[in-house]
């Protein structure tokens, strides 16, 4: 689950960094921004809502733990390939708002599914750790890595690569997670 905590962490940094940087270019007035970004939250909390009452249980019944765990890491593959081939703000709200309300619809439920496997000590001594420590870790080292690759000659569109490809594997490693969950 560590690992997994590591890609969700590479990849929700280098879309912030993505963020940052197409706001700035495309919004030069902060009440703008802060219009913007108050909207986007709105539509996030709203999915988030509805589909935790009316698509998550449905879909962890009929699909499983494994379905939970890879929609949202296959989805941000076809986003920043998005991100890389158009690089707009418009391109990057959709992706920042489809990954934000799918995580925290689908993604975080199934790792408090995963958790459940656990005795009551085992599961908080390890959930801290990883929701803490190695997500912050993770976020950090993701920071610089974004700031390396984005500074080379490979620049915003090598990032989003490297977001896809993150999420690739994080969608293949959420996959073997999930098999082992459901069976």
């Amino acid at each position: 689950i560590a690992l997994f905590v590591v890609f969700i962490a590479t990849v929700n940094t280098l879309l912030y960094f993505e963020q940052l940087r197409l706001v700035s270019e495309t919004f030069t007035d902060n009440a703008e921004r802060t219009r913007v970004f108050a909207r986007l939250d709105w539509i996030v909390q709203t999915l988030t809502v509805l589909s935790q009452i009316f698509i998550t249980g449905r879909v962890a019944s009929r699909f499983g733990v494994t379905a939970l765990l890879t929609l949202v890491p296959l989805a941000m593959v076809g986003g920043f390939l998005a991100i890389a081939a158009m690089g707009t703000f418009s391109v990057l709200a959709v992706v920042f708002v489809l990954r934000r309300a799918c995580e925290y619809a689908f993604v975080r439920p199934a790792r408090e599914m995963l958790w459940s496997k656990l005795d009551k000590e085992t599961k908080y001594k390890a959930k801290n750790t990883v929701d803490v420590p190695v997500y912050r870790g993770a976020d950090a080292i993701a920071a610089q890595v974004n700031n390396v690759v984005a500074s080379s000659s490979f620049g915003v569109g090598g990032v989003a690569i490297l977001g896809a490809v993150v999420a690739a594997l994080w969608g293949v490693l959420g996959w073997w997670l999930g098999r082992k969950s459901d069976k």
